[in-house]
């Protein structure tokens, strides 16, 4: 398999459900939707997107080898749609918190 490809295997795995998700993000809730939410939405939404690729990276480099290379995608999997989805939680949670103050 080509290096780039394994490397990046879950993020193409993944794409799909992280587009769904971001959408759901995107449009829920509808209202208030002003420049400053619309800042904070992309921001989550790049954030969680770095966290993904950078536990995922780090996984790679990290998980033993001797149990093979299949490990490598289980545990690159795993920890980066855990991650993917503590932040996006994280940041959902703090947007309610900071509309309901706000409205």
């Amino acid at each position: 398999m080509n290096p780039l490809v394994e490397l990046n295997l879950s993020l193409i795995l993944f794409l799909p459900w992280f587009v769904i998700l971001g959408v759901l993000y995107w449009l829920f809730p509808q209202q208030p939707r002003h420049r400053a939410r619309m800042l904070f939405d992309v921001a989550a939404l790049g954030l969680s997107l770095a966290a993904f690729l950078l536990s995922i990276y780090w996984s790679h480099a990290s998980a033993d080898p001797v149990y093979g290379a299949m490990w490598q995608q289980v545990l690159a999997t795993a920890l980066g749609y855990s991650v993917f989805l503590a932040v996006l939680t994280l940041a959902f949670l703090v947007r309610r918190h900071w509309l309901s103050r706000r409205g």
